[in-house]
């Protein structure tokens, strides 16, 4: 038998004993692999990237998504039952559903207008974020991913989406009405601290920089970017992507260099330099371009098109998936859905063959081949939006539907 010890926020906190045999066969990592942080891999530890203290090593300079690849599981999720999360705005509710039969196997009542489902840094529970929409009733409704049952919300102002500090000592509360970010304590949720972005309307969606000291988050209704300093906890500066814009999802490259925005008015992503904060191009991609999703093995870029540039679109619309090549920038294949759709937010499962995206004007969920682009669709309920699949590959969660390292 061997020893491995499991980190969390950089401090050893569970032991664990597993049969050497299952080491040799690499199912899991060996125990120096685990010595460097939370890390389930392979690949050698060297990192030529300094992190903020409490921040697991980047173990690939090259690949930020080295230690999501398909099957690479967390010890830490070995007992989540494998399901998808799909959050309903309209009917205030989650539907559950079994990826292997592609059924709804059960649902939920939640708070008001649930907008995303969001993993928490340490996988242990899944948060719904019901933001209320203006109204003081915001809560988070946690989830346990070992039952996939709900537990008793929590009273949270205005949680339209969470993310979570690099190292996982915050969680970062995205009040958009309040133009806030609220950072608590990731398991209570108690207030730490708040720092306002008055100049980031309809603030929502982040990525963080390779490095953990800076986060950037898209102001939808200001059609522009904030850049936070997450170790001040201050805003470093906006930058405008376009007049008229509303961008949407952000995610960084595998290399750490570039950051995309979905826009869903401009109908692509924007490409901008996070250091520098600057703009250095544009893919055109599809109408309403809204979330934007890695493959398993970080080469490609998965982009939904939502099929309409209205906040509260039509059905049936002409809604796409765009498959972008991060090594070319350019997008190398499209997948339409049949008859028409509104693909939105999701993610991919575990072995990266599925992408998942909830149908926002549908009422449904696709489920798509990401070899072929084959389409099913999975009736659900009303306005569907940040679905999240579970268990996924990675080390540690820094928030939204499971934005994974």
């Amino acid at each position: 038998m061997t020893q491995l010890l499991i980190w969390a926020r950089g401090k050893p906190r569970i032991r664990w004993h597993f049969p050497f045999a299952l080491i040799l066969l690499g199912l899991i990592p060996s125990a120096a692999c685990l010595a460097q942080g939370p890390a389930v891999s392979s690949t050698p530890a060297a990192s030529e990237i300094t992190t903020v203290p409490g921040m697991p090593p980047v173990i690939d300079p090259t690949n930020l998504y080295s230690e999501t690849a398909a099957g690479r599981l967390n010890p830490e999720v070995g007992a989540a039952l494998p399901r998808v999360y799909v959050p309903h705005v309209q009917s205030n509710d989650v539907y559950v559903i079994d990826p292997a039969s592609l059924q709804v196997v059960d649902h939920f009542k939640v708070g008001t207008n649930p907008q995303h489902v969001v993993p928490s840094w340490d996988m242990h529970t899944l948060w719904v974020t019901n933001n209320a929409e203006g109204r003081t009733t915001g809560s988070l409704t946690p989830i346990d991913p070992k039952t996939a049952r709900p537990g008793s919300p929590m009273a949270v102002d205005d949680p339209y989406n969470m993310y979570f500090t690099p190292d996982g000592r915050s969680a970062i509360v995205v009040a958009e009405t309040r133009k806030r970010l609220d950072f608590r304590e990731p398991q209570t949720m108690k207030l730490q601290s708040s720092l306002a972005v008055p100049q980031c309307d309809g603030i929502n969606h982040a990525d963080f920089s390779i490095d953990g000291r800076y986060a950037i988050f898209t102001c939808e209704f200001h059609g522009a970017l904030a850049k936070i300093d997450l170790v001040n906890r201050k805003v470093l500066g906006y930058l405008t992507l376009s007049k008229g814009g509303m961008p949407q999802d952000i995610r960084i490259s595998p290399d750490g260099k570039v950051f995309y925005v979905a826009d869903m008015m401009a109908n692509g992503v924007y490409m901008v330099d996070g250091d520098a904060f600057t703009k250095i191009g544009f893919v055109p991609t599809g109408v309403g371009t809204h979330g934007l999703y890695p493959s398993r093995d970080g080469k490609k870029l998965y982009i939904s098109n939502r099929g309409s540039n209205k906040i509260h679109g039509p059905p049936h619309g002409k809604g796409n998936v765009s498959v972008l090549d991060f090594a070319t920038r350019k997008v190398e294949a499209t997948w339409s859905i049949p008859g028409g759709g509104s693909p939105d937010m999701g993610n991919v499962s575990v072995n990266g063959k599925t992408l998942w995206l909830a149908g926002r004007f549908d009422n449904v969920v696709y489920a798509i081949d990401t070899t072929s682009g084959d389409i099913k669709s999975i009736p659900v309920g009303t306005e569907p939006h940040g679905l999240t699949v579970w268990p996924q590959p990675g080390r540690y969660s820094l928030g939204h539907t499971g934005n994974m390292r």
